[in-house]
């Protein structure tokens, strides 16, 4: 069953839908919305169990894709690009794979349609295990979460899913602060969100693949199966950017995606 997605819609033009990565929500690519705004209508999405969309049992990546084909439905959008970084580039795979004919072409930010092995154990034991009663603070929760994640970037990160519990909604207990996102079902889902889009395919339309230069997500090896999937791929590197690539580089990732959607 599909969800409706929270969403933000700004500029006009052909319709660009805009998919984070895991752990992440619309805000994540709001520094390439309003880059490319001016010539495209940007339809940035809350994928499910992220951000303020509805929390749900089971995530993977048809139940994801059926979620942003029932969003086109219900906004009138017979056709339109979309852009993907890491899970949301999987999403976006799987939409072109599974409904091919939605889709004009797709931009998949540094990741491969391969299945991974899991990379974000320290980052979901982190977030299970930081105690919040008794947070009244980001810092204080900052500090907390960095007993299990080193990283101050990765740190700060997960922690803008960190939201104060409305006065209405709080208990009698000494927790002000809870979790945005649904935790225990990404926890419990990972291994379906590490996996490869899935689909007989191959998607024939155009395709770019940006990947961050210094970033180990798309491999030499994965050259065949994107080929396979994707005969029409193209890739393109940028230099000095690892995973985050849109917000190391937001000017040349904008770029390289208005290159391609203009083409």
């Amino acid at each position: 069953m599909t969800v409706e997605l929270n969403h933000r819609i700004t500029g006009q033009g052909e319709p660009l839908i805009l998919l984070h990565g895991l752990f992440g929500s619309l805000e994540n690519l709001g520094g390439i919305a309003r880059r490319l705004e001016d010539g495209w209508q940007i339809h940035a999405l809350d994928q499910r169990n992220h951000g303020s969309s509805p929390h749900t049992d089971d995530m993977d990546y048809p139940a994801m894709a059926a979620d942003v084909v029932a969003y086109m439905d219900a906004h009138n959008l017979d056709k339109a690009w979309v852009l993907g970084h890491s899970m949301g580039g999987k999403v976006a795979m799987q939409v072109a794979l599974g409904y091919p004919e939605r889709v004009k072409g797709i931009i998949v930010a540094d990741i491969a349609p391969v299945t991974y092995k899991a990379r974000h154990d320290a980052v979901l034991d982190g977030m299970k295990n930081l105690e919040l009663v008794g947070v009244t603070t980001r810092q204080e929760a900052d500090k907390r979460l960095a007993e299990f994640v080193e990283i101050p970037g990765v740190r700060q990160f997960l922690l803008k899913n960190l939201e104060r519990i409305p006065a209405e909604q709080a208990g009698d207990g000494d927790q002000l602060f809870r979790w945005r996102l649904n935790l225990p079902v990404i926890d419990t889902c990972y291994q379906k969100l590490a996996a490869a889009p899935e689909g007989e395919g191959p998607y024939n339309g155009p395709v770019l693949f940006i990947k961050g230069a210094d970033s180990a997500y798309i491999q030499s090896k994965h050259q065949d199966t994107i080929r396979q999937r994707f005969p029409a791929a193209e890739l393109k590197i940028i230099e000095g950017t690892g995973h985050w690539l849109h917000a190391e580089k937001p000017d040349t990732f904008a770029a390289l995606c208005r290159r391609f959607l203009g083409s």
